[in-house]
This record gives structure tokens, sequence and C-alpha cells, in this order.
């Protein structure tokens, strides 16, 4: 009779084990397919621009943007004389660059581009900030050429990555 239940016993236990396999290995793939989602958000000074056969590559150097109080504590903490003699950032915001290793990235096609001041005209006297304009990728990187009447590689950008790509680029604008 104790023979009989170990027939019985055995079975049970491998379907228990391969219905824990199972769960281990779908937890897995979901956890990875969430990870590919992953969103990051950077900001970077764009130091070149390029599309070559059709995918544009965006490659920056990441900085650490500060505004407001967090500006003013960071300011202070790296310039502690100039903070004591003005008390705080002069303009809103402060830009801490520690590294100057570059970074590239592809660029989706159909990336959102926002801008709020770039040379529309070729006159520097006509040139004016137009807050959050929309412009294409190729608009974009046409613009992003033009460095005689306003290099836009001076100007800090925030990005948006998803999986693996940018899908945004918003100019931040600098007084």
């Amino acid at each position: 009779m104790l023979k009989n239940k170990n027939v019985y016993l055995f079975p049970v236990l491998v379907l228990l084990f391969l219905s824990l396999v199972t769960t281990a290995s779908t937890t897995m793939k979901t956890a990875e397919a969430r990870s590919s989602d992953h969103i990051q958000h950077l900001t970077v000074y764009i130091h070149a621009l390029e599309t070559n056969k059709g995918q544009t590559t965006l490659t920056g150097d990441e900085i650490a943007w500060y505004e407001g109080a967090a500006a003013d504590a960071i300011f202070a903490e790296r310039e502690p004389e100039a903070a004591a003699e003005i008390g705080g950032v002069p303009d809103g915001y402060y830009i801490v660059n520690d590294s100057d290793s570059l970074t590239s990235y592809p660029v989706a096609p159909n990336a959102k581009v926002t801008m709020q001041i770039y040379d529309h005209t070729g006159n520097i006297e006509e040139l004016d900030i137009n807050w959050n304009e929309a412009l294409s990728l190729q608009q974009f990187t046409q613009e992003f050429a033009k460095t005689d009447v306003f290099d836009l590689s001076q100007s800090p950008y925030h990005i948006t990555i998803q999986n693996g790509q940018i899908v945004s680029i918003v100019q931040q604008y600098t007084p």
C-alpha cells in the first residue's frame, strides 16, 4: 500500500516543480520587458548631431542642471565666496559639468524637438525667443549646423530616452 502512495506523490512533485520553474521564467520575462520600456531623462550639451543612412545620432556631454533652491545650494557648496557675496545663483539656475566624456545616442526618426531660441532669419538683430517652438528632427539638424548667428551647441538640452532612443529634445533657454 505504501508503494502506491509514492507512485502518486512523484508526479505531483514533478508538476509542482515545473509550475515553479514556469512562474519564475515568466517573472523574468516581465522584468526584462519592463526594463526595455525604461525612460531616462538627461540634460546634455550637444557636441554633434549627425545623420547617416537615415539614422540620426546625437553625441552629448551629460551635465547636472539645477534650478531654484537646489541651484543656490549647489552654488554655495561649490563657490562659497561668490555665493556669500551675491547670495544665490544670478539667473536662477546652476550647471555642473564635472566630466568631459561624450556619449552617442540614437535619435528616433519621430523624435519631438522643442526650441526656445534659434536663428530664423540669418540676422542677429531679429534673433528672438519663441517659447516651445516645435521643429522636425530634420529642421533641428539643419539649424544645429548653422553657427554664424547663434550657435545651438551653446544651449543645454533636456533629452528623453525610451527603449534606447532619444524620443524628445528640449532646448533649455539660458539668459
